[in-house]
């Protein structure tokens, strides 16, 4: 990529250390900033979760199109992957926690980051739920038992979302070690054991009644739809995974140089989760011993991993993926507080005097942390009584991002070229219009394919009610707060504007 100059442009994002930088944007330095690019890359790493994504939808997968519905991963990930330039791109211009919603706010006005902010609630919100009741607790009792009580379940749920808070609020550094733990769980839980089931499968198919690496174009299927509606549905496995690259962004006021390591963060993360996922998939495919043996269950890895492998073996196995997606809820609950942090101390939320305390021993923001981890059970519990639990948490999970994701790129699309990129940072150059077209294009096809199928309508409701939710708070409060200048970020435009006083009012930013 390249950095393109015009005469009399001025440099639009501050430059300075990352204090000096968020002391520009209008803030004080109250997070504890320790973490370096591995720490960043394994969050933008844990986020993606092929681990959790494989595991939780699986299944679905080959239900609506069979083994064959690997193939839409690699379809999944190159489209993601332009999603990731334009997040890398925009991460060094306007480095803060909060991350779409500071985008958002500062590209248009604090109306429009305001419901970008709020969708980052919710699908922060709504994928705590899905990765605890159908992630991480489905496969912790499958270690002990294989017949669970629903009301087990949902205790289990319960305690497993609140270990995240505790974690959280002791320190972000343990939450990261954690995080890097969960990379090479996530290495070894989901790829090495694929690896192991692909050595195995070509050891021993032979001697089977196994298929052959034919089934992995097999597109056997339990419920039968027409071809365009049963790979919309399959695709869930890639669209679902292949999100949350950008809550690394998050923790851009906790990361040291974080407008170099968290674009890198963002790209890398996607590229490795890719070429991972698709080793996983395609091990997992292969090693299916029947598609009428793992019909109608819950959890077919497992299944598919008893065949070849072992009860002992397997629960190493499971013990791992269970690690993964608890990293996974811890990260997730430290993008959500940063984030809950970012607005309130823009006086944008209920309470948020409270909710924008920072500890000064831990430097945690620890009344969010606490409120939230709350709600998320909360809503948990709501999906759970539903009766398509899957459909409606996994499902509101999968649509909020890429809804985040289209309005996002929409507002940088119409400022990006007023603003100037930082010299020797993460620039797109003259690709920046096809990546940014390109990429609204295919935010708008995965949209459709998650919110027009009938199984998803339950997810379309859980979403529909949030908004509604957040749209009353902004009409009954927040819009006359931004009327009054008591709440909102500065425009980006403003703060450059202070930033060159002698320019006689007009923005650095403007060309």
């Amino acid at each position: 990529m390249t950095i393109t100059k015009h005469r009399n442009d001025v440099v639009a994002a501050p430059l300075g250390t990352d204090e000096e930088i968020v002391n520009r944007f209008g803030y004080k330095q109250e997070l504890r900033r320790k973490l370096r690019f591995f720490s960043i890359f394994a969050m933008a790493f844990s986020m993606i979760s092929i681990t959790t994504g494989i595991f939780l939808n699986f299944a679905f997968g080959l239900e609506y199109w069979g083994p064959a519905m690997i193939w839409i991963w690699p379809v999944v990930v190159c489209g993601n992957f332009l999603i990731a330039l334009v997040v890398a791109e925009l991460g060094t211009r306007i480095p803060l926690a909060g991350y779409a919603y500071q985008w958002s706010a500062r590209l248009v006005n604090p109306h429009y980051g305001w419901f970008v902010g709020w969708f980052g609630l919710i699908f922060m919100l709504c994928g705590s739920g899905a990765i605890a009741l159908y992630g991480t607790t489905l496969y912790f009792l499958e270690l002990f038992t294989s017949n669970a009580s629903p009301h087990l379940t949902l205790a289990v749920c319960i305690v497993i979302m609140i270990l995240p808070v505790v974690i959280n609020i002791i320190s972000v550094q343990l939450a990261a070690r954690v995080n890097i733990i969960a990379v090479f769980t996530e290495i070894l839980g989901t790829v090495a054991f694929a690896v192991v089931l692909i050595v195995l499968w070509g050891l021993r198919a032979p001697s089977t009644s196994h298929s052959g690496a034919s089934i992995l174009f097999n597109t056997t299927t339990v419920v039968h739809h027409a071809l365009w509606y049963s790979i919309a549905l399959a695709s869930l496995v890639g669209v679902y995974t292949v999100v949350g690259f950008e809550l690394c962004a998050d923790l851009s006021e906790e990361a040291i140089d974080a407008g170099a390591t968290v674009p890198k963060a963002v790209l890398w993360s996607v590229i490795i989760s890719g070429c991972l996922g698709m080793l996983a998939l395609v091990g997992f495919a292969l090693a299916i011993p029947s598609l009428h043996a793992i019909e109608g269950s819950e959890a077919p890895l497992v299944n598919i991993a008893q065949f070849w492998l072992g009860t002992v073996l397997t629960k190493v196995m499971v013990a791992l993926v269970v690690f993964s997606m608890f990293a996974l809820s811890v990260m997730a609950l430290a993008a959500e507080a940063r984030l809950v942090y970012s607005l309130a101390r823009d006086n944008m939320l209920p309470w948020s005097k409270a909710l924008r305390k920072v500890n000064a021993k831990t430097q945690t923001p620890i009344v969010a942390l606490v409120v939230f981890g709350l709600l998320n059970i909360c809503v948990m519990m709501y999906g759970y009584l539903q009766p398509n639990a899957f459909g409606t948490l996994v499902g509101a999970n999968a649509i909020v991002p890429y809804i985040i994701y289209f309005l996002t790129i929409v507002a940088y699309m119409f400022k990006r070229e007023t603003m100037e990129s930082v010299p020797g940072q993460f620039n797109l150059g003259r690709w920046s219009r096809p990546v940014i077209y390109a990429t609204l294009v295919w935010t708008v096809l995965v949209l459709a394919c998650l919110m027009l199928p009938s199984v998803f309508h339950g997810a379309d409701r859980v979403v529909a009610i949030l908004v509604v939710l957040g749209a009353i708070w902004y009409f009954g409060v927040l819009r006359f707060r931004l009327k009054k200048g008591i709440a909102g970020p500065a425009s980006i435009e403003q703060v450059m504007a202070q930033e060159n006083p002698g320019a006689g009012g007009e923005s650095a930013l403007v060309k």
